[in-house]
């Protein structure tokens, strides 16, 4: 999630980026892929003697160094570190945000790597860089890291320092670091994780060598716990065919379907008669709302959010006070098609995060209409997938 949002560009960027990457990585200086060995077993580019007899090294000066962590707010889960810390260690610099659906699908993969191969020389930091104001709030990403289960170390940038020093516009982004502290691969958004493995158990025996360790058992066939997917689905990108919303003014990149529009700082009594058109992709309020910079919040006791979108599930992004309900082309969404409601349809607020509210089977175009109880209702942004 990103105010340029993962969209089918980013996505495309996100291609172009591991796709360049490893033709950086491993043809820069030729394949360094045995020719007597299965496509499917990497030799580490530096530090290992060739089939000739001959030491492999390549000229590092086309890398860019890894910046260290800077301006660090808060140390979540760990005592302070920094890149100079983790000298001879390949490090992957993970940047994210708690209430990003597009970071928390890649998390259960980053905890994967962790385990497998925390003990054998990889580091994971995590960045946890905010999006939105109430990401700031470190009790916050502490409760997010206990569930989701993040053992390797948190970091939280709420000033954006570290963001900046790499040069960072995404979440989710990783930066893969090797032993002597080259960034040797970036890759951008979800996916790729296939990809990504290989260059970490490539950096992982490329290290081995460097410090003299033999016989590293680094290429093992262990996969992702489906379990620790978190009831998020695998997503078709190409399926996709809407955007990701968001209600603030400061953030928003397309007009309210209301006629009444954005109003910053205002709060206004939003209608919609019952022969409106609902056009695709575009927001729809009904009651008085507060417009803030990076939400929407409820000021009447009761509002209604109307949407038209073409994807398989929806989430959003709220907080505040209050509960609702949600119903799909006039039928009620009960826990059935979604993991956050309650079975008789109740949705309850119980802090500022993610929450699902509906995963089709399928891929298509559904309304849906959302209808809240309790002034003080924030939302900031529908998400899909």
């Amino acid at each position: 999630m990103n105010r340029d949002n993962i969209s089918a560009v980013v996505m495309a960027i996100a291609v172009v980026s591991v796709i360049a990457g490893f033709a950086i990585y491993f043809n820069t200086q030729g394949s360094y892929i045995s020719s007597k060995s299965t496509s499917d077993k990497f030799i580490p580019i530096t530090g290992q003697i060739d089939e000739n007899g001959t030491l492999i090294n390549i000229d590092k000066s086309q890398f860019k160094k890894a910046k260290n962590f800077t301006k660090i707010s808060e140390y979540i889960n760990t005592k302070p570190i920094s890149l100079d810390d983790l000298k001879d260690k390949v490090v992957l610099v993970d940047f994210w945000t708690y209430s990003c659906i597009n970071c928390i699908r890649t998390i259960p993969y980053l905890n994967e790597w962790y385990d497998k191969y925390s003990d054998k020389g990889l580091v994971i930091v995590g960045i946890h860089t905010p999006e939105f104001e109430f990401e700031k709030n470190s009790d916050n990403v502490k409760s997010a890291v206990q569930k989701f289960g993040i053992k390797y170390p948190v970091l939280q940038d709420n000033e954006k320092e570290t963001w900046n020093e790499y040069e960072n516009r995404y979440w989710p982004r990783k930066y893969l670091v090797d032993d002597e502290g080259y960034i040797r691969y970036d890759h951008i958004g979800e996916g790729a994780y296939n990809e990504t493995e290989k260059v970490i158990q490539a950096l992982l025996a490329e290290r081995a060598a460097h410090v003299g360790i033999k016989n590293i058992n680094i290429n093992n066939s262990q996969n992702v716990d489906k379990d620790l997917k978190l009831e998020y689905q695998d997503v078709n990108f190409s399926k996709i065919k809407s955007p990701e919303l968001y209600f603030g003014y400061e953030f928003a990149r397309a007009p309210l379907g209301n006629m009444e529009g954005f109003k910053p700082s205002e709060t206004i009594f939003y209608q919609l008669s019952d022969n409106s058109e609902i056009k695709l992709n575009s927001i729809y309020l009904k009651g008085k709302w507060k417009n803030n910079p990076d939400n929407m919040e409820l000021q009447s006791n009761n509002g209604s959010i109307i949407l038209k979108y073409n994807s398989k599930s929806v989430n959003i992004v709220a907080g505040g006070k209050g509960n609702f309900t949600v119903a799909q082309d006039k039928k009620l969404i009960t826990n059935d098609l979604s993991k956050d409601a309650f079975s008789d349809g109740i949705f309850m607020i119980d802090k500022q995060r993610l929450y699902n509210l509906v995963t089709n089977k399928d891929y298509g175009e559904h309304t849906i209409e959302m209808d809240i109880k309790g002034q003080g209702f924030q939302i900031y942004t529908f998400t899909f997938g």
